[in-house]
């Protein structure tokens, strides 16, 4: 296994001020792009990608959401076409603007994936010796997933998890019952100094929201 210090490189957009990561373990080696979304995040991607001279392994989406999966094309049109990897439950949000809620507000996303890699709960991926477990966190969407690593101590979470918060559960797809279930099972049972990246807002920890967060404290 790996000893080197995890980078996390995040970049943002200004309209919904979603988190992209861009994760590895030296400069020269392999990375993972995680929820590239709306501009200039790709840009931000690539330029750091081709500064640290990485080679980009994955494409890993915690969920469908368009604010999170609007930056794959553009990625893979700069860097080349890198595997992308997100739950069968939500592939179809990759091309129907329904599914990524796109159509909801009059942009109509669609992407060039026609060859996604299921994200199944349990399963393990190695990233430079590294391993990290795709854990369940459906509910603020019907294929929500997180990626653990024990070893750096760290958890990135989507939509499932904010400091202070959880994720919305009125859209299509949604359940407030599953969430709940799935973060207690799934995030919760984690060590309480656990690094918890979300897709908007501050890092947080698991003992953190254990303690302190009001949905978890007393539900919705």
């Amino acid at each position: 296994m790996s000893e080197s210090e995890l980078q996390v490189y995040v970049t943002n957009d200004p309209m919904y001020a979603e988190n992209g990561y861009t994760i590895y373990l030296r400069e020269g080696g392999p990375c993972w792009i995680i929820d590239p979304g709306l501009p200039p995040q790709a840009q931000m991607i690539a330029d750091h990608v081709r500064q640290k001279r990485l080679t980009p392994e994955k494409i890993l989406l915690t969920h469908g959401h368009a604010d999170h999966i609007a930056g794959v094309d553009e990625v893979r049109a700069e860097l080349g076409k890198i595997p992308v990897y997100i739950a069968d439950e939500e592939s179809s949000a990759l091309s129907e603007p329904k599914a990524n809620l796109s159509v909801f507000f009059g942009e109509g996303l669609s992407l060039n994936v026609d060859d996604p890699h299921d994200l199944t709960p349990g399963s393990r991926l190695a990233l430079d010796g590294t391993t990290w477990e795709v854990r369940d966190v459906a509910g603020h969407s019907p294929g929500g997933r997180a990626f653990y690593c024990e070893a750096h101590g760290i958890v990135i979470v989507g939509d499932a998890l904010f400091a202070g918060s959880v994720g919305r559960v009125d859209f299509p797809g949604s359940s407030g019952a599953s969430l709940l279930r799935n973060i207690q099972e799934n995030l919760l049972s984690l060590p309480d100094q656990t690094r918890v990246l979300s897709g908007h807002g501050p890092e947080t920890t698991i003992g953190r929201e254990r303690r302190s967060n009001p949905f978890l404290i007393h539900g919705f």
